[in-house]
């Protein structure tokens, strides 16, 4: 695979792979899956920089109090995010265990 100097940009981490896919969808004849793709898209674009235009820019409100969590909540949560970090640091284990189910 050629590698280009966008492959290295995170913000755009999701747009390239996704160009690629459209392109190739459309290179096989396929116009109904890019469109479908390119609708698709544009959703989750909405969604997501909703999320960052509520988080960034709009004024808390006025009644907004702490989140309070359970003990089990934090519990499932930190095991949640411990597990993320082992698996994402060393994924070895999960890799052999998973072809070994094949």
């Amino acid at each position: 695979m050629v590698r280009h100097d966008y492959d290295a940009h995170p913000p755009l981490i999701g747009f390239y792979p996704k160009l690629n896919v459209i392109m190739s969808a459309l290179n096989a004849g396929f116009v109904w899956v890019a469109v479908v793709g390119v609708i698709f898209s544009v959703v989750g674009a909405f969604y997501y920089l909703r999320v960052i235009k509520v988080m960034l820019f709009d004024e808390p409100a006025e009644d907004a109090a702490p989140i309070e969590a359970s003990f089990s909540m934090k519990t499932a949560l930190s095991v949640n995010g411990l597990a993320v970090l082992v698996l994402g640091l060393l994924p070895g284990a999960l890799i052999t265990w998973v072809a070994a189910s094949f």
